[in-house]
């Protein structure tokens, strides 16, 4: 994509960023099958991989995952969302010198993840436990909006944003 200058055809009104980077990624692919079985100089033989037991080892421990390869990247696209709101979020912690408030607290972002209590939180940050309540209800919220804004980012039409947003939850959900 980036040898052919993909990206200089995106457009938004042609639809999702995302749904343009999957079908790149699937005519990648077919290209790739297709590349895979032209004949071959060599007459067919296996060529030697110098490091196939790297890469059995490297994968052997990864989880097995059946779900289809599109299924697989938009999980992945759901994930790199999430991941790049709770960087902005971490930096804007770190802008106003609390980044070990945010450390402290972003175990509480995901309800019923973390293994710690309000309480020793708040112990740990010289807080009571009702304002650490409070504190992890306002991150919470300010994790939503700045999601709802990367997700606002990624589609055409401010109006999508709620179909996109019920979408990658379903994503995430299974």
């Amino acid at each position: 994509m980036l040898e052919r200058k993909s990206f200089a055809r995106v457009d938004r009104s042609k639809g999702r960023f995302r749904s343009f980077l999957l079908a790149g990624l699937n005519y990648f692919l077919a290209d790739q099958r297709d590349h895979d079985r032209a004949q071959k100089r060599g007459g067919g033989l296996p060529v030697p991989s110098f490091d196939a037991q790297a890469a059995e080892q490297r994968y052997r421990l990864e989880p097995v995952d059946d779900r289809s390869p599109d299924r697989l990247f938009e999980r992945r696209w759901a994930l790199a969302l999430l991941d790049q709101v709770l960087a902005r979020l971490e930096q804007e912690f770190r802008e106003n010198h609390q980044v070990e408030r945010f450390q402290r607290l972003r175990v509480f972002l995901v309800a019923g993840t973390g293994r710690e209590t309000h309480a020793e939180v708040a112990a740990e940050l010289g807080m009571t436990t009702e304002a650490v309540k409070k504190a992890v209800h306002r991150l919470r919220h300010r994790y939503h909006k700045l999601f709802r804004q990367e997700i606002a980012r990624t589609v055409a039409d401010p109006a999508e944003v709620e179909e996109e947003l019920r979408h990658l939850c379903a994503v995430m959900a299974g």
